[in-house]
């Protein structure tokens, strides 16, 4: 694994390039496009928010009709809330870059993050284009993640290798995103590829598990974007047969990494949450099925209160105790439920946990990295939520967004 700032080998069969377009930001880059080799796959996970925007419905049906060659990305301008007007600028960016590269427009699929209502200047994408292609490189990684940023302080960039049929195989990464965050497939764009062979019904398969227990298990505000995706490439530019088996080790190996990959970029972006001062982890355990433990702990993390006391560095655990007790679980046995922050048990038997000292939380609230533990007696299945505090900075970034 490596983490920003350095090296990056090259995805064998990716070509990308970032330029500055002057979209909404001047003296920066905010122009991607990535270069997929010819027969590459293509797996991709959208926001559900009603209102997408349009990039992410055209990115829809363009992915329906075939394989894409390229991936166009701006910064600075969402094109969500723009109605048939954004929707006919999405087309017009993938015709403009189409004609720059010799493809259909419908092998270019767009994405956009940014300000939501104000319409995208496709002219000055279109003057960027010869540029944007001119410099097209394999190890421009790190320029495209600085390119995509909004609000972000750091780019998100990051890389494994594994072995897979005696061939180094790479999958590296970037994202975006620090505030608007509550992916359900946030503001929040990811883009993944690897030098493998996967057949594309597998790929789909690998990314969407993936991002169930990373980017679908994050939350900064509990605010879903209008533009989050994911997207996933697998170029089979190292050669021989895809990976076409769930079961084969091949894929176990493949999916672990890309999985891995994608739970470091989804802490990534949580670290560098809008405002953020500490990463947050709440695990529930002790769970009947999944969707009450994600339930939990999700309650937990969007809870106003107690991410103003992570913020203080206040022990305040009534916060997490009310929190768990309104998540809506039915039949809550509140006397089987124990809740720990790190390993200091604050909450048994309905109530402040026998020997607990206000000094012993306070000693784990002043950490900049936080465990929250909920035991809830029902059964044996868990969930684990990333989230950090909320602090005068995260209202103060977004009360000035716009101005």
């Amino acid at each position: 694994m490596s983490a920003p700032g350095l090296s990056f080998p090259p995805v064998s069969g990716i070509r990308l390039a970032a330029v500055g377009a002057g979209i909404r930001y001047q003296g920066r880059d905010d122009l991607v496009a990535l270069e997929l080799q010819p027969g590459s796959s293509c797996a991709a996970v959208f926001t559900r928010n009603a209102f997408c925007a349009a990039p992410v419905t055209v990115a829809r049906q363009h992915l329906a009709q075939g394989s894409p060659r390229y991936l166009l990305i701006n910064s600075g301008n969402a094109n969500a809330g723009t109605g048939r007007r954004g929707l006919a600028a999405a087309r017009a960016s993938c015709e403009a870059l189409a004609k720059a590269v010799g493809c259909r427009p419908e092998e270019v699929l767009p994405f956009s993050t940014g300000v939501i209502g104000e319409h995208l200047p496709v002219e000055r994408i279109a003057t960027a284009l010869p540029a944007l292609v001119g410099a097209m490189s394999a190890d421009a990684w790190p320029d495209a993640a600085r390119a995509i940023m909004t609000t972000d302080n750091v780019p998100k960039l990051r890389t494994r290798q594994v072995e897979i049929a005696g061939k180094c195989v790479t999958v590296t990464g970037i994202a975006k995103g620090a505030g608007m965050i509550c992916p359900d497939m946030a503001t929040m764009l990811a883009f993944l590829a690897t030098d493998a062979a996967v057949a594309p019904d597998l790929l789909q398969q690998c990314l969407q598990v993936a991002v169930d227990r990373s980017f679908n298990s994050i939350t900064v505000d509990g605010d879903t974007s209008t533009n989050d995706a994911c997207v996933l490439v697998a170029t089979g530019a190292l050669g021989g047969a895809p990976i076409a088996d769930s079961e084969s080790a091949d894929y176990a190996a493949l999916s672990s990494a890309i999985e891995a990959l994608c739970v470091d970029l989804a802490t990534d972006i949580v670290r560098d949450a809008e405002g953020a001062t500490k990463l947050v982890t709440i695990d529930v355990q002790g769970a009947r099925e999944i969707a009450e433990a994600r339930q939990v702990a999700y309650t937990v993390a969007h809870s106003p209160l107690v991410k103003t006391a992570l913020f203080a560095s206040d022990p305040n655990w009534g916060r997490i105790l009310a929190a768990v007790g309104r998540a809506g679980v039915p039949d809550l046995e509140v006397g089987r439920i124990s809740i720990f922050l790190g390993d200091v048990l604050i909450v048994e038997d309905g109530g402040r946990a026998q020997g607990y000292e206000e000094a012993l939380g306070a000693a784990v609230m002043a950490e900049p990295e936080i465990a929250i533990r909920i035991l809830l007696g029902r059964g044996h299945v868990q969930a684990r939520v990333l989230t950090c505090d909320l602090s005068y900075d995260y209202v103060r970034i977004n009360a000035e967004y716009r101005t």
